[in-house]
């Protein structure tokens, strides 16, 4: 089959590689009909994150057409349905599964004593995303292979096209739990950084979940007027002092709510000098990450607020102001996402018109295309703010 495959920073190609195989008894193969490219695949493809190995296959945005299913997925699956395959590999059995942690289950991370050492304990196995969280195979593929099957997955009807379900698997979800861990109140607002595809849905989610007001921070005008179309006020950092805006828009008092849609790249500009030496300290091996996003919103968050960061972090940060977040009392709330703690909701909101996530999409093409389309996104060539590619 084709697939996308890591060999090195900033190289990735479209390889054939052997086919997936069953090899558990609760696995599943599908047939990948639509995959996408996400921000957190720019982490790998500029080799920001550990334990890549060269032929990798990249990808964790994902669904398809169940081809073949072993004997222990017990019926929850069959050939012929169509499923999204969530990012985060589930059991459903262990104790974090019971309570929701999806994206903290105990038992799907193959390469667990890699992670121990490096988190100190285990998150879940995830698809496309390092050996440090199993060295599964991603989706930017032909054909995947879904283990735990009976569990990892998400049925959609066939009623629903690829392109308004497909977000189901990260994104939207993404987006809706950096919204839920806001607590949002009727009288908030709510601050997002980062306009990006997980910025887009979090500022959709906050609105559907009652934000009196949602500003939206980027700098790219066609990020910034699809954050205004759905519903957003704007601020450009390029052009305007963010702490200055959002003092003016919150009557000097603050947003209540900030959410970190950026993470580990945050932008570097000569006028903001944290970013420069943040870079710096990057070619140094100093530092892994660019936090300035997060010591911004620790400086302009209302006393008593609460941070919601989706945004990946990958190792080490640097200069973060903790005495400010802790003599202001602010909540911190992060995590990978719990991905089927949410979606049945998220599904019944798209059928009922709630919302059509596919509003996101810039850029469709085929797979064979992919490692064209990693540059364009990347470097957010014509106007790219998401792309779906079709295997």
């Amino acid at each position: 089959m084709r697939a996308l495959v890591w060999h090195g920073k900033e190289d990735i190609r479209c390889d054939t590689v052997s086919d997936p195989e069953i090899e558990d008894p609760r696995d599943a193969i599908v047939k990948v009909t639509s995959c996408a490219i996400c921000g957190s695949d720019l982490h790998l493809f500029h080799n920001f994150i550990p334990a890549m190995l060269s032929g990798d296959i990249m990808g964790h945005e994902m669904m398809g057409e169940v081809v073949e299913v072993g004997s222990g997925v017990d019926g929850h699956l069959k050939k012929g349905d169509r499923i999204v395959v969530p990012f985060t590999i589930i059991c459903g059995e262990c104790e974090q599964c019971k309570r929701g942690n999806f994206s903290v289950c105990e038992r799907t991370n193959r390469k667990k004593h890699l992670a121990d050492k490096i988190f100190g304990h285990a998150t879940a196995g995830l698809f496309g995303y390092t050996h440090l969280t199993g060295g599964y195979p991603g989706g930017q593929a032909e054909y995947v292979r879904v283990p735990f099957a009976d569990k990892t997955q998400i049925k959609v009807p066939h009623s629903l096209t690829d392109e308004q379900v497909l977000f189901l698997g990260d994104i939207f979800p993404t987006g809706w739990q950096a919204a839920v861990q806001c607590e949002i109140q009727p009288s908030d607002t709510v601050a997002i950084w980062g306009c990006g595809p997980v910025g887009q849905m979090a500022i959709r989610s906050a609105i559907l979940l009652g934000a009196r007001q949602v500003v939206a921070i980027d700098r790219l005008p066609e990020r910034l007027g699809m954050a205004e179309a759905g519903g957003a006020i704007t601020i450009n950092f390029g052009e305007e002092s963010v702490v200055e805006r959002l003092n003016e828009i919150t009557g000097g008092k603050g947003p209540e709510k900030c959410i970190d849609a950026v993470g580990m790249e945050s932008h570097v500009m000569f006028s903001k000098p944290d970013t420069v030496l943040d870079r710096a300290k990057q070619m140094m091996m100093m530092e892994s990450d660019r936090p300035h996003v997060l010591r911004e919103m620790i400086y302009v968050c209302r006393p008593a607020g609460v941070l919601s960061i989706p945004g990946v972090y990958g190792g080490l940060i640097d200069k973060i102001p903790m005495g400010q977040a802790m003599n202001k009392g602010l909540t911190w709330r992060m995590g990978q996402t719990h991905v089927n703690r949410w979606t049945d909701d998220l599904l019944r909101r798209i059928e009922d018109g709630q919302i059509d996530p596919s509003f996101v999409i810039t850029h469709t093409a085929a797979l064979e295309k992919g490692p064209e389309m990693y540059k364009v996104f990347r470097d957010k060539q014509d106007s790219c703010i998401k792309v779906v590619l079709k295997p």
